[in-house]
């Protein structure tokens, strides 16, 4: 996965030491000098807010992005950090556009509502907001949603685990019937299923005989619950963990166990240099710098933006000291297909759903109040995720065949 290995390996110690903090909203001013042979400096004010502060993994890779990008174009970003998925992310934005700042972030779903109210209380600036979903209905010019492909980068991290279960069934440690994958999900909206069953598919592409079970923690970061329902996986029978939660609960119930783990949104080599396969994650600098320079020069840009492979949004960590053998190969494979077209992670010849294939499937994108299905989303024979200019956010959110819902408790 891109990002500075170093910054992200001191990062986890940090984050595997200390908890959480739930004190009240602290704003930091992190100074980004311009490096030299900077391709330019721009005249303008930036600012991003975040669900909790450089302890969550999810939120540790925005800043960083954000950093990355403001020392790339000269600028100083403003950061934000715990502000809740409340009236407080509305208030902390439109503390930003009073400081001056042209360009405004927010980095969890829940902050979408309150971006999109100061968005129109301030229609001179622009407003921009991760895993969102209403951009392309509000129909205003000054708010956007951003995303990547990041299923594809699930994907490959799916791979990577099906390899060393194969690895594990060659050398007998299972049977291919013991081949049982475990992860731990915050909720149960679509991004997180859809990127369980991206990392399920791509386990199975290359370890056929491999399930899974998922469980919720309702939380996207609760170290405590993602620690215990990483044992509670283990103890079902699990040889491999996953999740998409943001703490070192589970990846540090691997490593004392010694089950083989795929982390998220950054390496854990160094707190679990036993046990950690790879990590996959969005990396947001491309995006950043794109909509900042946009914002800086009056241009319009993408009221729904998802990035990619290819822009460098979606990337992999360095692999673990723990993969199999021809891992890489096999990473590099599926990656060249996925860019050239030639391969699509939800494609319904790979997987079915009470024993049959999919041939249409309409899902709710616009996201209205009663969650109505409105866009066909099955096409040229696969589910066309963040597609063809739906929305950037995830919408895949179907059980398929092969993966086990522990618990449904949180939606």
């Amino acid at each position: 996965m891109k990002k500075l290995t170093a910054l992200l390996m001191a990062a986890v110690m940090v984050f595997a030491l200390c908890a959480c903090s739930d004190s009240a909203a602290v704003e930091s001013t992190e100074t980004a000098e311009a490096t030299t042979g900077a391709a330019e400096t721009l005249n303008i004010k930036v600012g991003f807010i975040c669900l909790h502060d450089e302890n969550s993994t999810y939120d540790l890779n925005f800043i960083n992005g954000a950093k990355e990008a403001c020392e790339k174009l000269g600028i100083t970003p403003i950061i934000k950090t715990n502000i809740p998925e409340g009236q407080e992310c509305y208030d902390a934005a439109c503390e930003l556009a009073d400081q001056g700042c042209e360009f405004i972030f927010a980095d969890s779903f829940g902050h979408e509502d309150y971006m999109i109210e100061a968005a129109k209380e301030f229609p001179n600036i622009q407003f921009a907001h991760a895993t969102g979903t209403k951009a392309h209905t509000e129909n205003l010019a000054n708010f956007h949603n951003a995303f990547a492909s990041i299923y594809e980068g699930r994907y490959l991290a799916g791979i990577v685990a099906g390899m060393k279960l194969n690895e594990m069934i060659e050398n007998g440690t299972i049977t291919a019937d013991q081949a049982k994958m475990g992860y731990v999900g915050a909720y149960t909206y679509a991004e997180v299923v859809s990127g369980y069953t991206s990392f399920y598919l791509g386990a199975k592409s290359v370890c056929p005989s491999v399930t899974m079970d998922v469980t919720f923690t309702g939380s996207w970061y609760d170290e405590t619950a993602e620690r215990e329902s990483a044992n509670k996986l283990i103890s079902g029978g699990c040889v491999l963990i996953s999740q998409h939660a943001d703490s070192m609960g589970a990846p540090t119930a691997c490593e004392a166990a010694g089950v083989p783990d795929v982390s998220y949104n950054g390496s854990t080599a160094a707190a679990c240099p036993n046990t950690f396969l790879v990590s996959s994650r969005i990396n947001w600098a491309p995006y950043f710098e794109y909509a900042i320079k946009a914002t800086a020069n009056k241009e319009a840009f993408a009221t729904d933006y998802v990035g990619t492979i290819a822009t460098d949004s979606v990337v992999l960590t360095d692999l673990g000291s723990a993969v199999a053998n021809g891992t890489k190969e096999a990473i590099d494979d599926a990656k060249a297909k996925l860019q050239a077209g030639s391969l699509h992670v939800f494609d319904t010849a790979t997987f079915t759903v009470g024993g049959e294939t999919l041939t249409s499937y309409m899902a709710d994108v616009d996201t209205d109040a009663e969650f109505t299905p409105d866009h066909e989303v099955i096409t040229n024979g696969y589910f066309n995720e963040s597609g063809d200019g739906f929305r950037s956010a995830p919408y895949f959110d179907i059980q398929i065949d092969g993966i086990n819902l522990l618990d449904v408790n949180f939606g």
